[in-house]
């Protein structure tokens, strides 16, 4: 989210000096690449964040008298001690360096643009030389291939290369990152209990998309917080330009639409995958789609995450939106443990309950939405 706001900022010409955590020692709120851009407009005013609230009033209050001469590091003490040479013992247990740079250089502009386009989806590695005593400022930019797009006048090839192939390229006094476009996600399914999930995805600064066949409900109003809303069916699957990095949620609360975009997604194998619904209503999904689509039932299983959502408890929408992010978040960033997932073995013992007649509807009233929710809350329980 910071990122859309640092960008969003910049967009309408309010660029101040711009803050960026290179290294931390210790334990720190945020992590290095955490961006604050000050507006050059409103004094006191900022997008990001550089700690938990710690450090923004000192930094932003004398972030322009810093950089009166050229970019600079400045080191914050985070530990309850306070020092001479490391002011501001605020208690989070390390120490932390900050990069400050004036706006309007080509350094900075590059790097504008990139914070920009990497929200569109492009992807790159940015090297940045820290300034130090007899040691200059200076920026590259790689794309994904590693073509250099820009490079500061005095930053040689054979330097940029060193960079990156450093294993800890800060010993040569460069902070390196790599900008990745914000995770995606998909939401199938347009009623009334996706909107919180969106709204929570969209505040952790994903893009997310929703789709959905039915056109009354796939409507852009009712989802301001999505990038993108479609009225769509399985044979626009290929618009939709769902891939393995994506985090997808099935949510239809039709049990044919359900069945449709199972079978056309499995074989995609998104990045995370769940499927709304009670256990016996996804054990006989899984077993349709598995056949529709020619995976083996065991793979299928692999693929989502159903029931959906960690075991958090709660009901209702919200908390239901708040367990499936949870997640699909810890899954995006490898650190899921246990889950409830579907087995082979639960799949077949839930079909041998019954026939798929009772969830075979083809569309989901919207005034019966409520107790659809209470029901599928019950799975999260």
């Amino acid at each position: 989210m910071e990122r859309r706001q640092i960008v969003g900022m910049a967009a309408q010409g309010q660029t101040g000096p711009m803050v960026t955590l290179v290294r931390i020692e210790g334990s720190s709120y945020r992590q290095a690449g955490a961006r604050l851009l000050l507006s050059s407009n409103t004094p006191g005013t900022y997008a990001g964040t550089i700690s938990g609230g710690c450090l923004e009033t000192e930094v932003v209050t004398k972030a322009l008298w810093k950089v009166r001469s050229g970019p600079v590091v400045e080191r914050y003490s985070t530990l309850f001690d306070d020092t001479a040479e490391v002011p501001y013992g605020l208690g989070c247990g390390g120490t932390v360096d900050l990069l400050f740079e004036p706006a309007g250089t080509p350094e900075f502009e590059a790097l504008l643009r990139a914070l920009a386009e990497a929200l569109q989806g492009e992807s790159f590695t940015i090297l940045t030389r820290l300034p130090s005593t007899g040691v200059s400022f200076a920026r590259a930019v790689l794309s994904a291939t590693k073509e250099v797009l820009f490079a500061s006048d005095g930053l040689s090839l054979n330097e940029i290369e060193q960079s990156l192939e450093a294993e800890q390229p800060e010993l040569l006094g460069v902070f390196r990152e790599q900008l990745t476009p914000p995770q995606r996600l998909l939401v199938f399914g347009a009623g009334d209990d996706a909107k919180p999930l969106v709204n929570l995805a969209a505040l952790l600064g994903w893009t997310v998309l929703v789709a959905d066949g039915r056109s009354q409900l796939a409507k852009p109003e009712r989802f301001p917080a999505a990038a993108q809303v479609f009225a769509v069916t399985t044979a626009d699957l290929d618009s939709l330009s769902v891939s393995s990095s994506d985090a997808v949620v099935l949510m239809t609360h039709s049990y044919e639409q359900d069945r449709e975009w199972l079978a056309a997604l499995l074989p995609v194998a998104p990045r995370y995958f769940g499927v709304l619904g009670a256990r016996h209503r996804s054990s006989l999904l899984v077993s349709e789609a598995a056949v529709l689509c020619g995976l083996p039932l065991a793979t299928c299983c692999e693929r989502i995450f159903a029931p959906v959502g960690l075991d958090l408890g709660g009901d209702g929408p919200e908390a239901i939106a708040l367990a499936v992010l949870a997640e699909a978040q810890a899954r995006c960033m490898g650190r899921l443990g246990a889950s409830r997932r579907l087995s082979a073995d639960d799949v077949a013992a839930q079909v041998n309950k019954g026939g798929p007649s009772r969830y075979l509807q083809a569309q989901c009233a919207v005034d019966d939405s409520l107790s659809r929710i209470s029901t599928d809350a019950a799975s999260l329980g």
